[in-house]
């Protein structure tokens, strides 16, 4: 979980993913919406699958990129965990 953390750090990649959020794209529509170089793009793309918030699929000669879920709902239990941990005082003795 912490290399999702950290991927969602940069606010490139967080609009990537809210991108993906609405419809799968490929590298080249990901990059329509950005004015920084594709090598750019393809480098954000290899630090969200690397810490599993996307995943790729071969259509043809593009790569469609959508979003993972999963650690998404991992990431809010956590949340949520950690949330009524505090609520509760934590794990402290008596």
């Amino acid at each position: 979980m912490n290399d999702a953390f950290k991927a969602l750090a940069d606010p490139t990649r967080r609009k990537i993913l809210e991108l993906l959020s609405v419809n799968d794209l490929n590298a080249g529509e990901i990059a329509d919406y950005f004015k920084i170089s594709k090598p750019s793009i393809s480098h954000h793309l290899s630090i969200l699958k690397n810490a599993d918030l996307i995943s790729d699929e071969r259509q043809g000669q593009n790569i469609v990129y959508s979003l993972n879920t999963t650690v998404f709902q991992d990431m809010i239990k956590w949340f949520f965990d950690f949330t009524k941990k505090n609520d509760n005082g934590g794990d402290q003795d008596e």
